[in-house]
């Protein structure tokens, strides 16, 4: 599979550069080849396993078609969106939400600092492992089971009753941080306004699948942490200030 990869790119090279003169190349030659060796995996498997997970080799096969192109043409047209219009430009994006909880601050907060709580509201975290008072480890599920991301964090940033902050630790698949806070409400109940930045994995075959599923992915994280709002007040009407998901870059967390 890697020769077919590399012969594919090398193939389609010339004809992709042509192509290309109204599509900026913003996939460097790693990230091309994972794209097409990624799509040739995801295609076999959807395939072998049609009429087995017709609904979870559809997902597949649609992936496998996206991260072929984008292989063959060095060109993703998400990255364009989110301001990376060369190789040389990095990617980052951030996720804000900002909703009242008729609830406490403190309250609010400590249920939120206990990091194991947030599978409880994030359907899309399989598990949270506190591993010490600062450091946690991190299982994200993706859409229809297609993979599994994990990682390591460390909390940065620790205001109690005020704000929590942290950060991926270094060889994390997904890089990103962010930084939660809690304010009083003027008419009592807490406003929680979230901040989270992640950059998109750019090795390995699971990597490839999240660059698939990055909309979704952003989606996912905005779902999930408005959920909480949900959870918290028992399923009282969802009053969301606010939502938003952007290219910023700077993401402060102190």
């Amino acid at each position: 599979m890697t020769n077919t990869a590399i012969q594919l790119i090398n193939r389609n090279h010339t004809a992709s550069a042509a192509n290309n003169t109204n599509e900026a190349v913003n996939l460097n030659m790693v990230e091309r080849y994972i794209s097409i060796a990624g799509g040739l995996r995801l295609g076999i498997s959807a395939f072998r396993n049609l009429f087995k997970s017709p609904f979870s080799s559809i997902l597949k096969l649609g992936a496998s078609g996206y991260l072929l192109n984008r292989g063959f043409t060095g060109h993703c047209e998400l990255y364009t969106r989110l301001g990376k219009t060369s190789t040389d430009d990095a990617v980052n994006v951030n996720i804000r939400s900002s909703f009242l909880i008729d609830k406490p601050r403190q309250e609010v907060y400590d249920f939120w600092r206990k990091l194991d709580n947030l599978p409880l509201f994030m359907k899309h975290l399989e598990t949270v492992q506190v591993i010490d008072s600062k450091r946690s480890h991190w299982v994200l599920k993706l859409p229809a089971n297609v993979a599994k991301v994990s990682w390591d964090a460390e909390i940065v940033k620790d205001e109690p009753g005020y704000m929590i902050g942290w950060s991926s630790l270094p060889g994390s698949t997904i890089d990103n941080a962010g930084k939660v806070r809690f304010r009083d409400g003027e008419n009592g109940g807490t406003l929680v306004d979230v901040v989270i930045t992640y950059q998109p994995p750019a090795g390995g075959f699971g990597a490839s699948v999240a660059h698939v599923i990055n909309p979704l992915f952003r989606n996912m994280v905005l779902e999930d942490v408005q959920n909480f709002k949900q959870y918290m007040d028992l399923g009282n009407e969802t009053k969301t200030l606010g939502s938003t998901a952007s290219n910023d870059i700077n993401v402060p967390v102190s």
